[in-house]
């Protein structure tokens, strides 16, 4: 029987954890997984429902492979899969929809299926999960990545009001704390140099009255020479801590994605955001000051509903004065079942795609500065490939890219670079 198999990943870093976990777990039941997907027998869309577009996106790659390989048995997971079940069913491109607590038993249902059992999948629900520490019961396989996305944490309970993810992904809910340190133990093991903490709001994490600050401690009392870099972040009062462990722990990546969302008071309490411009701005100085050189990127949305020509210029200065290292701009696009779908105010889309562009100038500016900033020191880069052109491309440990002769830096290890106009130019193309 041909068990080849590959899983396809759209979407979040938390996506890329969860697709390591189901990798791990078909390899455990006899699969060979692979990174292409010629002669494959079984196909698994870990899918993402962020945006109605995503959906889209994820809804339309199953049926590409469906397409593309008539034979393979089709498996749908993923936050898609949690909230559009019946699309997939009714496309008849997937052959089982299973919402994202039942990856855990992927291979079981899988098995089920191929014994002639119809209807599998929607039986558990992430709105439906305790909220209890939990246990993956598997360790985080990439055998083809050169860092390691490993998963810490499930569920958020911001509630935002234009953010499916709450629905997707169920109530906060964190990793046992043994199987984290197990899973990244394993990691460094395989030789992994940098260990990136990934879930819905790594903030959130609680195991037994340990934060993620105890739990980013711990990591670091590993031995091995390897980095850890946490993914998104919030601001929320709490992080505090977390810059206690940052400052004094050298295996901590100076990085922080500190979601904003909008600069404007009056438009982040229309998106149910918990907490002021103010109170972000401290948060930011505070880092600052106790991390030098330290990456702030951030998250901003342009054209929310209600949105004034006076609520964009406030939220422009702010994001100004905020100096982020990196920007990641959306427009706003409604998604069915969040009550910011039925506001009122919708920004005509001419309208919001100029607003994006004054903040892509902003932004430009704002990052060639952090990186000419950091022009002479030496940095820590882990190089990750080579270019057609014989350069080796890497990130150092406040997420600058650098490019630099391959026959000058080992792969996959970390080493110290200087940053200079040259070999930094492809952070600003």
């Amino acid at each position: 029987m041909n068990r080849k198999a590959i899983v396809f990943t759209l979407g979040c870093r938390l996506n890329s954890a969860d697709s390591a976990l189901l990798v791990s777990r078909l390899t455990e039941a006899g699969y060979e997984v692979s990174e292409s997907a010629e002669n494959v027998a079984l196909i698994i869309v870990n899918s993402c429902t962020v945006t109605a577009e995503a959906a889209r996106k994820s809804r339309q790659m199953v049926r590409k492979f469906r397409s593309m390989h008539p034979e393979a048995v089709i498996v749908v997971t993923g936050c898609s899969a949690e909230l559009d079940r019946e699309a997939f069913l009714a496309d008849s491109a997937a052959d089982v929809v299973l919402t994202n607590p039942e990856k855990r038993s992927l291979p079981e249902l899988v098995g089920e299926f191929l014994a002639g059992h119809a209807g599998l999948g929607g039986a558990l629900k992430s709105m439906q999960q305790p909220v209890t520490p939990f246990r993956e019961n598997a360790f985080g396989s990439f055998p083809f990545r050169s860092r390691a996305f490993l998963k810490i944490q499930e569920g958020c309970g911001n509630f935002c009001s234009y953010c499916i993810v709450p629905y997707a992904r169920g109530p906060e809910r964190s990793r046992a704390f043994d199987e984290v340190l197990a899973d990244c133990r394993k990691a460094v093991e395989a030789g992994f140099p940098e260990l990136v903490l990934t879930g819905v709001n790594i903030c959130a994490y609680s195991d037994s009255g340990r934060d993620l600050g105890a739990l980013v401690h711990e990591i670091a009392r590993i031995d091995g020479e390897f980095r850890i870099r946490l993914s998104s972040t919030e601001p929320a009062p709490g992080n505090r801590s977390l810059l206690d462990v940052m400052s004094s722990e050298p295996k901590v990546c100076r990085f922080l994605h500190l979601a904003l969302q909008n600069g404007s008071d009056r438009i982040l309490a229309a998106m149910n955001r918990h907490y002021t411009t103010a109170e972000y701005a401290d948060f930011v100085r505070a880092a600052r000051e106790r991390i030098p050189g330290i990456h702030l990127g951030s998250d901003l949305i342009v054209g929310f509903p209600g949105e004034t020509e006076e609520d964009f210029a406030e939220s422009c200065r702010f994001v100004e004065s905020m100096e982020f290292a990196n920007l990641h701009i959306f427009t706003y696009s409604p998604r069915a079942g969040t009550p910011a779908a039925a506001l009122p105010g919708r920004i005509p889309p001419d309208v919001a795609k100029e607003r994006h562009k004054r903040l892509e100038v902003i932004a430009a500016e704002s990052k060639r500065r952090f990186i000419a900033g950091l022009y002479g020191q030496k940095l820590p880069v882990i190089f990750e490939r080579i270019d057609s052109d014989g350069m080796a491309r890497g990130w150092s440990d406040n997420y600058v890219e650098l490019r630099v002769p391959a026959d000058e830096v080992p792969l996959d290890r970390i080493v110290p670079v200087e940053a200079t106009a040259e070999n930094t130019a492809s952070n600003l193309v």
